[in-house]
């Protein structure tokens, strides 16, 4: 059966933008990367925040719209980024009818399903004729993971323990961009920070801090390949509290420098162009 993309890309809003209203004629999954946007849900205009999945079947009415809100330095902008796809194909209708589609839900923001998304991108404009196939493949990879991590979610909210580690991941994963303190976190649940960082562990195997270090690293990556900001202005808005940091964090991460690596990035996408339709920068 058939998954085929028809429109795959990277959206990131530094000005007010509208769409209008529509009846889709295709699926259509919308990732929020970043920031805060505002989507038609229910019949009406809500709020989606980074990390929330949209999901809209053909037919479906469709409205988005991208508007200053405060951001973790204090001031009020227009920052949204998120990736989107157009698709269609037997394969997809199978997969929708397997289960209940809520419009939204939040999924964990780590650099798995991040990856995943900038694939489908990156071989949807690179294999338009011979190779398209491979961003259709990508484009059924994501929508398995959405179920595994779906399915882990909400089996991690039924449980006392693993709830409240869930509740510091969501913690950790709003607040990523800003500065916090473990003792944060561990207020953020009613835990001491000692209780708080040996629960957290045993259930994602990885520190608090480590974790939005990965979040972090993985923003400033879709920042490197997606915006035209300076690495310095990356590294101040990605989280980090230096440029000279986040340099020796990423190449610890990665084996390259942050230059060297956005220098291979835009070689891989060479020739081709972001969709104007869809990107404010």
């Amino acid at each position: 059966m058939q998954c085929e993309v028809l429109t795959a890309g990277y959206s990131y809003h530094t000005k007010a933008f509208v769409s209008a209203r529509q009846v889709l004629p295709h699926y259509l999954i919308r990732f929020q990367s970043e920031g805060r946007c505002k989507a038609l849900i229910g019949g009406e205009l809500r709020t989606v925040a980074a990390g929330d999945l949209m999901l809209f079947k053909p037919g479906d009415p469709y409205e988005l719209r991208v508007e200053a809100e405060p951001q973790p330095s204090g001031e009020v902008a227009v920052a949204s980024g998120d990736y989107y796809f157009f698709c269609r194909g037997g394969w997809l209708d199978e997969w929708w009818a397997q289960r209940s589609r809520p419009t939204v839900a939040t999924i964990p923001l780590h650099d798995t399903v991040l990856a995943i998304c900038r694939q489908i991108v990156l071989e949807h404009y690179r294999g338009k004729r011979t190779y398209k196939p491979i961003a259709d493949y990508y484009m059924r990879i994501f929508c398995m993971t959405v179920d595994r991590e779906m399915t882990e979610h909400t089996a991690s909210e039924s449980g006392g323990k693993s709830f409240l580690a869930q509740r510091m991941r969501n913690y950790v994963e709003e607040r990523a961009l800003a500065s916090f303190k473990l003792e944060d976190v561990a207020q953020s649940v009613g835990l001491s920070p000692s209780r708080a960082v040996h629960l957290f562990k045993a259930c994602f195997g990885q520190s608090i801090m480590q974790y939005a270090l990965q979040i972090r690293l993985s923003i400033a990556k879709e920042r490197m390949l997606y915006s035209p900001m300076s690495l310095e202005q990356i590294a101040e808005q990605s989280g980090f509290s230096s440029y000279s940091y986040f340099h020796r964090m990423f190449r610890a991460h990665f084996g390259l420098s942050p230059k060297r690596f956005r220098q291979q990035l835009l070689g891989q996408t060479a020739g081709g162009k972001t969709d104007a339709n869809h990107v404010e920068r």
